[in-house]
């Protein structure tokens, strides 16, 4: 255990020494909260931040608190645009995401992907809690590269921590986390969107159940090629605008494909991010027409 976390200290490190201004996007999920806790105990100048979606359970709620509480480290958090949310939600209700792929990517992208990218502005670095054991798709993860979307080296000292192991070092370092893990929450996100898992179930199965497995793609930390394609695909929509084509992860595969966010999926504007909202809605009615 020693040995993994001197080496995630040394990633994180790394991230200070060759890539500043380092930032770490906090999920407060339980790999999270041991980064948190290394870049405290170390005095690691990174800087913490989180995306208040809007639609988070109050436990989660209850732990942004926690931590300003329990670490000296500031934790900062930025929110969605209002007015591309009140858009999302005039076009298709307040809880359209459960009504097609396309509108639970299109809310993803604008409660996340657009705060994100406000959050990543200016920065050298960010820090994730990625491991390569949460889903095939990882395996082909490295400590450190360069994220070409977001304009920055994105690094990930968990990479090769075991589910095990984090949680032997929440515990040993007496660690706070979110008490949705104590109820078989193993991967954390909005409320409407995440349920408990059953025992044997793949540790991402309570991320947007009600979809097909091939289509659980958000994009937090997909790659996609620049282009109408990019925005298309962010949406749930392929260029050829078939209607529930998944997001495919350009650099990965998984074995519930796609569970992400679009928090790692690049974008031109906010402007440009809003006509593209209008676009793919006429784009999904028409084929939707065409189908029926």
């Amino acid at each position: 255990m020693k040995q993994k976390i001197d080496q995630a200290v040394a990633v994180l490190q790394q991230a200070v020494r060759d890539f500043p201004p380092a930032c770490f996007a906090n999920s407060l999920g339980a790999e999270d909260m041991v980064l948190t806790d290394l870049i405290a105990r170390h005095g690691l100048d990174i800087g913490m931040f989180s995306l208040d979606t809007g639609r988070l359970p109050q436990q989660t709620y209850d732990l942004m608190q926690e931590v300003r509480g329990h670490y000296a480290v500031p934790l900062q958090v930025y929110f969605p645009d209002s007015a591309l949310v009140e858009e999302y939600v005039a076009q298709h209700g307040i809880n359209g995401f459960y009504g097609s792929v396309e509108n639970r990517k299109g809310c993803c992208f604008a409660r996340k992907v657009e705060p994100l990218r406000r959050a990543l502005a200016g920065k050298g670095a960010w820090v994730t809690g990625m491991r390569r054991e949460q889903a095939v798709t990882r395996g082909t993860l490295q400590f450190s590269s360069f994220d070409t979307d977001n304009g920055l080296q994105k690094l990930n000292p968990l990479l090769d921590w075991s589910n095990r192991d984090v949680w032997a070092y929440i515990r040993e370092y007496d660690v706070p986390y979110n008490k949705l893990h104590d109820q078989f929450y193993p991967s954390l996100g909005c409320a409407p969107c995440t349920r408990s898992v059953t025992p044997g179930e793949d540790i991402r199965a309570g991320r947007w159940w009600w979809e097909n497995p091939e289509n659980k793609e958000c994009g937090l930390h997909a790659s996609h090629s620049s282009g109408t394609s990019r925005e298309a695909r962010v949406f749930g929509v392929s260029a050829q605008g078939n209607v529930g084509s998944a997001a495919h992860d350009v650099g990965r595969s998984q074995n519930l494909p796609g569970k992400e966010c679009s928090l790692h999926v690049s974008s031109t504007s906010l402007e440009a991010s809003r006509i593209r909202i209008r676009e793919i809605s006429v784009q999904v009615h028409d084929a939707q027409k065409a189908i029926a």
